[in-house]
C-alpha cells in the first residue's frame, strides 16, 4: 500500500507505527484471545489503557495536582453545551471571543444557556487577526472568558493567552492541543475533539481545574455534569474505549519523540515551510490572516482564480497529497499540519507549490 499525505482538517492523519500497531492488536490485545474493543472496560487490561492515557496527559501538559483529566464521548461540540449547562446558571453571564467558525458554533449555544458578552469580535477583520491579549477587559463577575485556541477554517491562532484573573479562561483547543507547551494554570477549563491531534474520533479531552467543580449544579442530569465523570474517573459510563486506546497510543509516540517542546520546534518548521513557499511566490499565493496571527495547525491560502485552485488541488491528489481544499464556507485551499502529518509531506507540498506556479 502507498500512503497518501492527508491534509484533512479532521478526521486528521494519524501516526503509521500508531496505524500498524492498533492493526496487530485489534482482534487478539496482549494474548487476551479478544480485541481491547470488545472487553470490558472494568477489566485489568483496559484500566491500563485507561489510566496510562490519563498519566499520559498530565506529564506531557505538566498538569498541576489540582486538576481533573476527563474522556467523555460526543467530541468538543458537546462541550459547547456542557460549559454552560455547567457553569452558566440562572443569573450569572460569561464573556466570549469570537475569533472564527468554531469560537461562532460555541457562543450561539452558549447563548441558549445564559446572558453572553462578546469581549472581541472578529468580523471586522473577517476574522484574519487574534486580539492582542493584554487588550481584552472581561467583564466584572463573568462566570467565565471562552476562546478557541485555533481556528481550523480561518487558519488563525492564540499564540499567548489572556490573564483573566478572577474570571477563569475556558478554551477550545481542538485542533491545536498538544502541539505545544501550555501555560495550564492559567485556565480553568480547557478541552478538545481527539480528531486531529490526539486520535481518532469519538471522544474529547477536558482538562478542569477541580475547584470549578463546585459550581456544577445537582440539577443537571448525570452524563451533562461534570462532577459525575469526575467522581467516577470518566467511568461512569462505557467510555470510548477505542478512541482512547488509540489516544494513548498517540501520547506515547509523542512522549518518545521529545514531548511538546519537539512538537512545537515540529510545527514551527512545518508552517515556515509552507508560509514561506507562499511569501516567495510573488504573489501567486496569498494568505489572508494577519502574519502575527497565523496558524501552525492549519495553513490557508488563495490562487488568483478559482479554476487554477481547483486544478491545484486535483493535481496535488494525483501526486498523493489529499484534503487540500480549503472549507466550503470560505473557499481556497487549506494545509492542514498537525502533529502526525510527517515533514516530508509538508516539504512535498512546499516543493509542489513551486512547480505548480511555475507550470501555470
Amino acid at each position: 500500500m502507498s500512503r497518501k499525505f492527508n491534509f484533512y482538517a479532521g478526521p486528521a492523519t494519524l501516526p503509521l507505527q500508531v496505524l500498524e500497531q492498533m492493526r496487530d492488536e485489534l482482534v487478539d490485545y496482549n494474548g487476551m484471545g479478544l480485541s481491547l474493543i470488545e472487553t470490558s472496560h472494568r477489566s485489568k487490561e483496559y484500566d491500563h489503557v485507561h489510566s496510562e492515557a490519563i498519566r499520559l496527559v498530565k506529564e506531557l501538559l505538566n498538569v498541576p495536582d489540582n486538576y481533573k483529566i476527563l474522556f467523555l464521548g460526543g467530541g468538543a461540540t458537546l462541550q459547547f453545551s456542557m460549559i454552560p449547562l455547567n457553569f452558566l446558571g440562572e443569573g450569572k453571564s460569561c464573556d466570549f471571543t469570537l475569533t472564527g467558525s468554531w469560537a461562532k458554533k460555541a457562543y450561539a449555544d452558549s447563548k441558549k444557556c445564559g446572558k453572553v458578552n462578546v469581549i472581541f469580535d472578529g468580523a471586522e477583520s473577517n476574522f484574519t487577526k487574534i486580539p492582542d491579549p493584554a487588550s481584552l477587559t472581561t467583564t466584572a463577575g463573568a462566570a467565565y472568558l471562552h476562546i478557541t485556541t485555533n481556528e481550523t477554517i480561518q487558519g488563525i491562532q492564540w499564540h499567548s493567552f489572556p490573564d483573566t484573573g478572577e474570571v477563569p479562561l475556558v478554551a477550545d483547543m481542538s485542533s491545536d492541543i498538544m502541539s505545544r507547551p501550555l501555560p495550564v494554570q492559567k485556565f480553568g477549563l480547557f478541552y478538545a475533539g481527539a480528531q486531529k491531534n490526539l486520535g481518532p474520533a469519538g471522544a474529547a479531552l477536558v482538562v478542569i481545574r477541580e475547584d470549578l467543580l463546585e459550581n456544577c449544579p445537582d440539577t443537571l442530569t448525570a452524563y451533562l455534569n461534570y462532577k459525575t465523570h469526575a467522581e467516577k474517573n470518566s467511568l461512569y459510563n462505557t467510555p470510548p474505549v477505542f478512541a482512547i486506546y488509540a489516544i494513548k497510543l498517540v501520547l506515547e509516540r509523542v512522549k518518545s519523540l521529545g514531548g511538546l517542546n519537539a512538537m512545537a520546534e515540529l510545527a514551527e518548521k512545518k508552517a515556515s515551510l509552507l508560509y514561506n513557499a507562499i511569501e516567495q511566490s510573488n504573489g501567486y499565493y496569498s494568505c489572508p490572516v494577519d502574519r502575527a496571527s497565523r496558524s501552525k495547525m492549519n495553513v490557508v491560502f488563495r490562487l488568483k482564480q478559482e479554476d487554477l485552485e481547483k486544478k491545484f488541488i486535483e493535481e496535488a491528489a494525483q501526486q498523493a497529497m489529499i484534503g487540500l481544499k480549503g472549507h466550503r464556507s470560505v473557499g481556497g485551499c487549506r494545509a492542514s499540519i498537525y502533529n502526525s502529518m510527517p515533514l516530508e509531506g509538508v516539504e512535498k507540498l512546499a516543493d509542489f507549490m513551486k512547480t505548480f506556479a511555475e507550470n501555470n
